[in-house]
């Protein structure tokens, strides 16, 4: 018995302290501003290191808008893969019909940065355009602050993780820099990704947002796997042990009883 009460122990210690190490991600997810206009002035630098506002790469097209950062070790490489992918395939071309803008949340990402990345995704991904209609932008922490609360985008660093923890999504604008609708999660469809651009391309707007919350750090991308999902899963397997063994325990005190 006494063995018992040792191992319900050891699991509960257990299942505290994966609980505690689980990161705060309380608050962060996409609020959709529909029809919201973002910060045209407010000032950044693209991959070439040109100071512009968000006027310049924004205002004109219809412009696809993701927010994440150029080191991120998890979820934001996925989703310029799937998004430049789909695209790719959408039968639209760049940037007559619309335009991809980047923006990194780590106000500490350089021009240096940004470029390597713009690089890399032309060569993974050649598309006649992309040269003129794709943009990689860094900026200070005012500025990224002013667009993510334009688009309802919340976000956290967590110093414990070192990686900022924020929604997997993509935002579509109107020509005029207004927010026209949201792709939620990943796994983009061509069809979808076209008929959003369409649809912003004459100032319209959504008229509901699918409600989607999958946050940047749950990936892990040398496995494939959403680590911190496998975490809950883990609490819970482990909490069902535990009341398993007690329910064990009070029979077995029972028949002890009898005897």
């Amino acid at each position: 018995m006494r063995i018992l009460f040792l191992v319900i122990g050891l699991m509960l210690v257990a299942v505290q302290a994966q609980a505690q190490r689980a990161p705060d991600t309380s608050g962060i997810g996409y609020r959709p501003q529909l029809g919201r206009n973002l910060p045209l002035d407010a000032a950044f630098t693209d991959q070439a290191g040109r100071r512009t506002a968000l006027a310049d790469v924004v205002v004109g097209r219809p412009t696809i808008l993701a927010l994440g950062y150029y080191a991120c070790p998890a979820l934001c490489g996925v989703i310029r893969d799937d998004l430049l992918t789909a695209l790719g395939r959408s039968g639209l071309s760049t940037p007559a019909d619309y335009q991809v803008v980047f923006v990194s949340i780590d106000p500490h990402e350089t021009v240096s940065d940004a470029h390597r990345a713009w690089a890399d995704d032309r060569a993974r991904y050649p598309t006649v355009g992309s040269a003129d209609g794709w943009h990689f932008l860094s900026g200070t922490s005012e500025s990224v602050a002013a667009v993510e609360r334009a688009v309802g985008y919340y976000s956290r660093y967590d110093v414990g993780l070192k990686q900022f923890i924020h929604p997997a999504g993509i935002v579509v604008l109107t020509p005029r820099g207004a927010v026209s609708g949201y792709v939620l999660g990943i796994g983009y469809q061509p069809g979808d990704l076209r008929a959003a651009i369409i649809r912003a391309s004459s100032g319209g707007v959504e008229q509901t947002v699918q409600p989607v919350l999958l946050l940047c750090f749950h990936f892990d991308p040398t496995t494939g796997r959403y680590t911190f999902a496998i975490m809950k899963v883990l609490r819970l397997t482990g909490l069902l042990t535990v009341l398993t063994l007690i329910g064990v325990m009070l029979i077995l005190r029972r028949r002890e009883g009898r005897a």
